[in-house]
């Protein structure tokens, strides 16, 4: 039997579900979980809706169509099945791509899956996911080897790690007289500051709220970490660097989006990606004079999660704070995240 906990109503505990296994057809992959990360993205889905700013809603989950759905996108786990097309061995222990479209779109036909503007599959987001027993993957092709990576770290890297990758490879190699600020030091944002001096060549500066975080991102190599709501900090944080070249906003906020863009010096770069929710106002005429840049960034590709993995296994990063718990504490361990209890990372374990 699959035993997985589902969202059956928005807002509501989740409730223990059981089923008959699926038995995979053609490149299908049936996977017994080992690992699954609790997402802050998995928040929105509970919560019922995306926050678009101004009193504008995205509801998720097709307006509760999809109801009831299992949670849960950073799975590791091993074949337990595979269709007949499948060549993949059982017993093999794969990462799972969760970020799955139509594959007939442009973004898809472009290789950029996880943007798709058809009709989206992406695993815990518009299929069943990995708050369970067992997922099944639509095709071999999503299943990543992740080496002799620890399980739980390697699920991560189909979420955090991945969308921390993805909008720092949009920052790009800094100079050495640059300065790069991270907002928030969530589960995304400290991935973010254990991946920036590999993939920027910059130590980062660190504003979050929470001091834990401070310190959990110093610990991960942050360069400072700053109290973003501390009196005169975007002064400060100026006088300091004369202006950041490069933020990413982990948070999302508008509060959080405000500060990092006042941070920024003339050419900056601000690559926006959490997505807490609001809206902000922008002088055009100052963005245009100061030659900023503002970027979206949402999780990553196929072809990136493969380039973090690589990248994982060839080079010693920071150990990201991980805590691991029972399956059935899912919706106790929501409810830490979204209270900002949670330093890292939980990770499920079935």
């Amino acid at each position: 039997m699959l035993r997985c906990y589902q969202v059956a109503e928005f807002g509501k505990p989740l409730a223990l579900t059981e089923k008959p296994l699926p038995e995979p057809r053609g490149r299908e992959v049936l996977i017994k979980v080992e690992r699954c990360g609790v997402c802050h993205s998995d928040l929105h889905i509970w919560d019922g809706y995306f926050d678009l700013g101004n009193g504008r809603r995205i509801v998720a989950a097709n307006n509760g169509a999809l109801l009831p759905l299992t949670l849960g996108h950073e799975i590791v786990g091993t074949v337990a099945a595979a269709g007949s097309e499948a060549s993949i061995s059982t017993g093999a222990r794969r990462v799972v791509f969760p970020w799955i479209g139509c594959g007939t779109c442009p973004p898809c036909r472009d290789g950029m899956e996880h943007l798709c503007a058809g009709a989206q599959k992406a695993i815990g987001i518009f299929a069943d996911g990995g708050y369970a027993s067992h997922v099944l993957v639509p095709d071999e092709r999503y299943l990543l080897d992740f080496g002799e990576l620890e399980p739980s770290l390697a699920s991560t890297y189909a979420c955090s790690g991945l969308t921390a990758y993805s909008a720092l490879k949009k920052i790009g190699r800094l100079a050495d007289h640059h300065e790069l600020l991270i907002v928030g030091a969530g589960g995304v944002g400290l991935n973010a500051v254990a991946l920036a001096k590999v993939v920027t060549g910059q130590a980062p500066i660190v504003a979050d709220l929470d001091p834990a975080k401070r310190a959990a991102a110093m610990q991960l190599g942050a360069k400072d970490a700053v109290d973003p709501r501390a009196e005169g900090a975007v002064k400060a944080l100026l006088k300091a660097t004369g202006g950041v070249m490069a933020a990413v906003d982990f948070a999302g906020s508008g509060a959080s989006f405000e500060f990092a863009y006042g941070v920024l010096r003339k050419g900056g770069h601000l690559v926006s990606v959490g997505l807490l929710g609001g809206a902000v106002t922008l002088s055009l005429g100052l963005h245009v004079m100061k030659g900023l840049r503002i970027s979206g960034s949402y999780v990553g590709g196929l072809d990136e999660m493969r380039e973090l993995l690589a990248l994982a296994q060839k080079t010693s990063l920071p150990s990201l704070p991980i805590t691991t718990r029972p399956l059935d504490q899912a919706t106790d361990s929501l409810t830490a995240l979204k209270a900002g209890q949670v330093v890292g990372r939980i990770v499920l374990q079935p």
